[in-house]
């Protein structure tokens, strides 16, 4: 079975930086495209950066971009989010998910780590 397992979140100060990593397992892991997914409280779900599998190739939310940096080791089956110079609008609950097939739609989702930015 397809398991998502994230770590990492916790409570930073403005302009910090925190590290998300998301353990994969259940499925081949190097040959999908995967995201990270925020929900702030009392929002929808926000696309924050993702990274395909055969280029490697990243993209991120003009929110995050400059900021954020999305990365894998294929070989210990782990997604990564370096979060650098946070604020407090980055508070939410960070999920990984993992694309279906080549779409950009998710088909497994993480159990989300908390990110608190405040001071």
């Amino acid at each position: 079975e397809v398991q998502l397992v994230e770590s990492g979140g916790g409570l930073v100060q403005p302009g910090g930086s925190l590290r998300l990593s998301c353990a994969a397992s259940g499925f081949t892991f190097s040959t999908y495209a995967m995201s990270w997914v925020r929900q702030a409280p009392g929002k929808g779900l926000e696309w924050v950066s993702g990274i395909n599998s055969g280029d490697g190739s990243t993209s991120y939310a003009d929110s995050v971009k400059g900021r954020f940096t999305i990365f894998r080791d294929n070989a210990k089956n782990t997604l990564y989010l370096q979060m650098n110079s946070l604020k407090p609008g980055d508070t939410a609950l960070y999920y990984c998910a993992k694309h279906q097939g080549s779409s950009w739609s998710y088909d497994y989702w993480g159990q989300g780590t908390q990110v608190t930015v405040s001071s």
